[in-house]
């Protein structure tokens, strides 16, 4: 058996989700702080805090929760915790790390870019040690099992709804830059998360 095909052990399971869920939180502190929006259901959670005035931790917390069923009825009771690990860590320290650190001016392109990279960076982390942050996504693989349709689109249906919404509470230039940090985001994940490069 090669190094690169020896599975994970628990310590590097719990490194991994709480890289992932660290980083990810600092994005959103990031992201709150200028305003933006993202995809998915972290990007549902943000569009609830912003016209609530709830925080993202428990908001995120809370949308979640739905999908948990079907990603034990699709990937299995371990990815399902690890899932539901993730995402209470990225909710908790996304609601205490505020008082911890805070931006001052970044300018929005800067902005973007960097939280495509970090928000990337903490998936990347997440998806290698078989867990994740979003239910979109399984629901997406959910809805292609059952019917052929596939989970892309449907992630990039329901995004695109969310961004129309983001423009009911934010101006078009911050949905503008906010679009660009998803677009690094993703382009992140699609030049990094292969499995004939990563096996583990």
């Amino acid at each position: 058996m090669t190094e690169n095909t020896l599975r994970h052990s628990l310590i590097d399971d719990a490194q991994g989700l709480a890289y992932g869920s660290f980083v990810a939180a600092v994005g959103v502190i990031l992201m709150t702080h200028m305003g933006f929006v993202t995809g998915q259901t972290a990007g549902l959670a943000i569009l609830i805090s912003y016209a609530t005035g709830w925080g993202f931790g428990p908001v995120f917390f809370a949308v979640n929760l739905p999908f948990y069923w079907l990603g034990y009825k699709r990937f299995g009771l371990t990815f399902t915790l690890k899932s539901f690990v993730a995402v209470a860590l990225l909710s908790v320290m996304a609601q205490f790390l505020p008082a911890q650190m805070q931006f001052g001016h970044v300018h929005p392109g800067v902005a973007a870019v960097l939280l495509g990279c970090l928000t990337g960076s903490a998936l990347l982390a997440l998806f290698r040690h078989g867990s994740s942050l979003g239910g979109i996504g399984i629901v997406g693989l959910y809805i292609q099992d059952r019917t052929g349709f596939r989970a892309g689109w449907t992630q990039m249906i329901f995004d695109a709804c969310l961004f129309g919404c983001a423009l009911l509470l934010r101006d078009w230039q911050t949905v503008g830059w906010s679009f660009l940090g998803a677009v690094v985001l993703n382009l992140v994940i699609a030049m990094n998360h292969r499995r004939d490069r990563y096996i583990a």
